[in-house]
């Protein structure tokens, strides 16, 4: 699901491209002036430099401005890691929460579900347990998995706040119906920054099941992208300010919401 960042981030090495740039420029060179040999035997020799360089940047020799520098040319690569680890009480990237919470008509390249949960306890006994996870669409799904791996005891009482990208597919949809039918003292209240396949009359019947079964299903809206920011994202000093569309597309399925569950 998640990891402690769930996304690190590795630089992609350009070092070994360029040490082979200098060998093929050290080759052409070598056919076109046969007499100048010794120039194509020094290129090869600067890649220790280079790397020299490059870890002296790493360690903190180089300048702020040098790296920065140097990380606008450079690639990252997300290494992605098994679904399903449950993170709790840490956060997720700006990244992730700006591009997989966005409220667009079209989810185009989001294909991965993140859930942010609060879980409380009648009266206020305990602190109440929050953190985030996410999946790949293998295997089970983020919101069935909450209730395997974050709330595995039907027997006890919750009040449990979820914030999701998007909303459940139809076999979550009627997992989750089945689950607090089964779990009377489980109340559930979903937040969706998106529709999934709201057009789609399966997907409507599979919320109208999960909406019969208790469950509250609402849209989120600007104060609750800015609550979610402020709660489940390490924000590194970043600031949050509402894409500019967010209120209408909010408007949009908030409408198309109400005459789902009419």
């Amino acid at each position: 699901m998640a990891d402690r960042n769930r996304f690190s981030v590795k630089k992609k090495d350009k070092v070994e491209s360029k040490a082979n740039d200098g060998k093929e420029k050290g080759k052409e060179k070598s056919l076109k002036k046969p007499e100048k040999p010794v120039k194509t035997a020094e290129k090869p020799a600067e890649q220790p430099k280079v790397e020299a360089e490059k870890n002296n940047q790493k360690n903190g020799g180089a300048t702020g401005k040098e790296v920065n520098k140097s990380e606008e040319k450079e690639d990252f690569q997300p290494i992605e890691l098994p679904p399903f680890e449950i993170v709790t009480g840490e956060q997720m990237s700006p990244f992730y929460f700006k591009f997989q919470f966005r409220n667009v008509e079209y989810s185009s390249g989001r294909n991965k579900t993140l859930l942010c949960f609060r879980v409380d306890t009648p009266g206020g006994s305990t602190e109440p347990l929050k953190g985030y996870m996410e999946d790949e669409h293998a295997t089970a799904h983020a919101e069935e998995a909450f209730f395997q791996q974050v709330l595995p005891n039907p027997s006890l009482e919750y009040d449990i706040t979820w914030y999701v990208s998007s909303s459940p597919c139809i076999s979550c949809a009627n997992k989750l119906a089945s689950i607090l039918q089964q779990r009377k003292k489980v109340r559930l209240c979903i937040f969706c920054s998106r529709l999934f396949e709201w057009e789609q009359p399966d997907e409507v019947e599979a919320l109208r099941t999960l909406a019969r079964a208790g469950c509250k299903l609402r849209m989120m809206k600007p104060s609750d992208f800015q609550h979610v920011w402020e709660t489940y994202v390490e924000k590194e000093g970043e600031s949050f300010t509402t894409w500019e569309d967010c209120q209408d597309n909010y408007n949009y399925y908030k409408e198309i919401l109400a005459d789902i569950l009419k």
